[in-house]
């Protein structure tokens, strides 16, 4: 819920809203208690028009903020429309979550919300009416309206340096760093897979989804309560990021002690079960390590589109999916084990490994960027860069992809000169793997 909140742009000017609608209601009766008891020294700086003059004020500051708060929302539409039809719809959660986006919005509401409410307590003395100018609360307008004029030329500045590819990768990128870091623990090398043992029986009781949507997040607190309650093994193979169908199995659960299930501990087990597992309708970084290099991946594609044709974006893209690709290396990325109070394995929660992660990272690429040198090159440096990152027993996927990779580029008509570059490239990947790096004078 956190995570959902997060990315709208309405909580944050909601919140503004109704803070200036507090302030424009609470400081003129504190004006009124206060009017004849401020200091001379401060009134100077305090707004000293009339009635007339602070209405007309008031009016203007209304007026003109409710035309730029117009224009900052237009704004950022059309860098969303942007952002999704030049690089990937998956990154307008990028432009939404944006706290300078949703806090430059609040101020212009709030400002133009103040200087209406306070407007509503100024009396011009006509019709026996007692005079009163809010003297702080007109201030407080007029400064309100500075820090909108500010905030406006930041805003503009923020924008323009947000809708540059190279600022939305490193943004993608940092949020997925932060996402493998909280969710992944460092790969431990003495570590021995124990899940390997925990396969599901043959007649191991189905746990079917209950709304169809990408999974989100998993509850691994309710599924490890669900698990003891029923003295059962659940296996939940499908990890966040991935598609769910209603009423299609997500995963399996069967009794520890080898019995079957009661009819009715078997109904509660899958409801519970389902009941643990959030499902939206768009991937997020909540839980989704491969949320990030899938974002990167759509640049890629995209940049690489007959109708964009920028192979440069593609290779700089490219970058930060090799970056992301060994900074996962060095991370657990076996299935994750919940226990109980006896140490005993109650869930196993399966999530991508290396060989998902790579496959997703470049096969896209390689797909589309076929017929580009540059790319080939790029994504044999990837391959030689994780090599260098990963231990022998994580370079199966990497061997596969590297003859992916030679096939792939013997299919194309190259210069010899390019065909030899990329010769020498693959050559230097298999001496990574072996623990050699040598001077690459040439890429």
């Amino acid at each position: 819920m956190r995570d959902m909140v997060r990315a709208q742009l309405w909580p944050l000017p909601t919140l503004g809203v109704v803070l200036a609608v507090t302030a424009g209601v609470g400081l003129p009766r504190l004006d009124a208690r206060i009017h004849h008891d401020i200091p001379p020294w401060l009134t100077d700086y305090l707004f000293g028009g009339s009635a007339d003059a602070a209405s007309t004020v008031l009016e203007a500051i209304a007026g003109s903020l409710i035309s730029v708060t117009a224009l900052t929302f237009s704004l950022t539409v059309v860098t969303l429309q942007l952002a999704s039809s030049q690089f990937s719809p998956r990154l307008l959660r990028t432009f939404t979550a944006d706290r300078y986006v949703q806090t430059t919005l609040a101020l212009f509401l709030a400002t133009f919300t103040y200087a209406l409410t306070v407007l509503r307590t100024v009396r011009t003395g006509d019709d026996g009416q007692v005079m009163f100018v809010p003297q702080v609360s007109v201030t407080a307008a007029f400064l309100l309206t500075l820090a909108s004029v500010l905030g406006l030329v930041l805003f503009l500045s923020h924008l323009a340096r947000e809708i540059r590819v190279e600022t939305m990768m490193r943004s993608v990128h940092s949020a997925a760093n932060r996402t493998i870091h909280r969710l992944l623990s460092p790969r431990d090398l003495a570590a021995r897979d124990s899940s390997a043992s925990l396969q599901p029986p043959i007649d191991a009781l189905p746990l079917p989804a209950d709304r169809s949507g990408f999974l989100i997040a998993v509850d691994e607190e309710a599924l490890l309560k669900a698990a003891v309650e029923a003295d059962a093994v659940l296996l939940i193979d499908r990890h966040p990021g991935s598609s769910l169908i209603a009423d299609t199995p997500m995963g399996a659960a069967w009794p520890r002690t080898g019995e079957s299930f009661s009819p009715e501990t078997g109904t509660r087990l899958a409801r519970k079960a389902a009941e643990a597992v959030s499902t939206g309708a768009e991937r997020t970084d909540a839980q989704d390590v491969a949320f990030g290099l899938r974002q990167l991946t759509d640049i890629i594609a995209k940049a690489l589109s007959p109708g964009i044709n920028d192979p440069t974006t593609a290779v700089h893209a490219l970058s930060h999916s090799s970056a992301l690709l060994c900074e996962l290396a060095h991370r657990d990325l076996h299935p994750r084990l919940l226990r109980d109070g006896q140490h005993q394995v109650r869930v196993v929660l399966q999530g991508p490994d290396l060989d998902d992660l790579l496959d997703l990272a470049m096969t896209q690429p390689l797909r589309y960027g076929a017929a580009e040198p540059a790319v080939l090159t790029r994504i044999l440096m990837l391959l030689r860069e994780l090599a260098w990152n990963t231990t022998p027993d994580q370079h199966p996927p990497i061997v596969a992809a590297l003859a992916r990779l030679r096939s792939t580029a013997t299919a194309q008509d190259f210069h010899a000169a390019e065909r030899a570059g990329l010769t020498e490239l693959a050559q230097q990947v298999e001496q990574a793997m072996a623990g050699r790096w040598t001077n690459d004078r040439s890429h």
